[in-house]
């Protein structure tokens, strides 16, 4: 907590500025107590980074690294335009990563081994470290469609031959690329996004959408229960389902997946260790295991060598899925995707 402009990590950074001319054994000690502060997402998805990623990197380093929940863009913001910081690295999505370098929120990795040596295609992009993604695919109750489901958005969008309720996620910048695929857009042709053409056929399936989810906690009980029939959904919220023995089925053809990237937040006094951590964090060992465990997908590609087969067909990277998938492309959107949010809204509500 801040009292009078002065936080308690800025009282740790001065005393170790007056430790640091004290004998070798006491900087040797500092160093070993020195903290990290993460932002990480809580739950399952903190408990896998703690065992893979933070604890690893403690006991390379010596470095303490403590979680701080739940990831917040806002926080970022207010705490680099403060200069009181809360945590120094936190996680962002390639939507989110744009903007925070629009707004001058992230520290740049120009001289960081990910930019000068990556360790594979991709490593840093807008000043993150590429760590993992999610994918938003079919799930659908498997009552409801006995012989097979919906295989793809078209089907998705077909309620003659699948017909039943249907639910996706109120969200411009993941519906409206589904839309476009929907309505036959070729993958590798999705962007730029035509977002005329992409609302004309979200009207085509809007009779038909129950909820337009906002949390997903909110989708898989919507799922769960009953209560819809087929729904656009995140990879692993489905699998928690089916985990559970849930009678849901997931369709990993044509999954809209979304990458994810660690950044370090501009001006934080613990700017060179939260550096260090990006580096470590990408290791394939180490994102194998985090990817395992929070059921996300490695973005490095080494990561699969230290999976199984049954491991890899949980994620939505995994070179089986390879053509079979799309990614996100926010740097070529179409057109603001502020402005496409806000249209969407008042589509919604219309």
């Amino acid at each position: 907590m801040a009292t009078n402009g002065f936080t308690r990590r800025a009282a740790l950074t001065l005393g170790g500025g007056v430790l640091a001319g004290l004998a070798t054994p006491y900087v040797k000690r500092l160093r070993a107590a020195e903290v990290l502060h993460v932002n990480t997402w809580g739950g399952i998805w903190e408990r896998a980074a703690i065992k893979n990623l933070f604890e690893p990197f403690t006991r390379d380093t010596g470095i303490e690294i403590r979680p701080v929940s739940p990831v917040s863009f806002a926080k970022l913001a207010q705490q680099v335009r403060s200069g009181a910081y809360e945590f120094d690295v936190t996680t962002l999505g390639a939507g989110e990563i744009i903007r925070a370098n629009q707004a001058n929120l992230l520290e740049k990795l120009d001289n960081t081994d990910l930019v000068k040596s990556p360790p594979f295609a991709g490593a840093a992009f807008q000043n993150g470290a590429s760590s993992h993604a999610f994918a938003t695919v079919i799930a659908y109750q498997k009552a409801k469609y006995p012989n097979g489901g919906p295989q793809g958005w078209a089907d998705f969008w077909n309620l003659q031959k699948f017909p039943g309720s249907r639910c996706m996620q109120r969200y411009a910048s993941r519906v409206l690329p589904i839309a476009l695929v929907a309505d036959g857009v070729p993958m590798d042709k999705l962007y730029p996004l035509n977002i005329g053409r992409a609302f004309t056929s979200l009207d085509r399936i809007k009779p038909a959408i129950r909820t337009w989810w906002t949390q997903g906690q909110q989708s898989q009980q919507l799922l769960r229960d009953g209560e819809i029939d087929c729904i656009a959904l995140w990879h692993a919220r489905t699998l928690e389902l089916i985990d559970q023995n849930q009678p849901v089925e997931i369709v990993w053809n044509e999954a809209e997946i979304e990458r994810a990237y660690w950044v370090v937040a501009r001006g934080t006094p613990n700017r060179d260790n939260a550096l260090r951590y990006l580096e470590a964090s990408v290791r394939p060992e180490r994102v194998a295991g985090f990817c395992r465990d929070s059921m996300n997908g490695p973005l490095n590609p080494a990561a699969f060598n230290f999976l199984s087969e049954a491991e890899a067909a949980r994620m939505p990277t995994a070179p089986a899925y390879r053509g079979k998938v799309f990614e996100q492309d926010i740097l070529n959107f179409g057109g603001d995707v502020n402005a496409a949010t806000q249209r969407f809204e008042r589509w919604i509500g219309t």
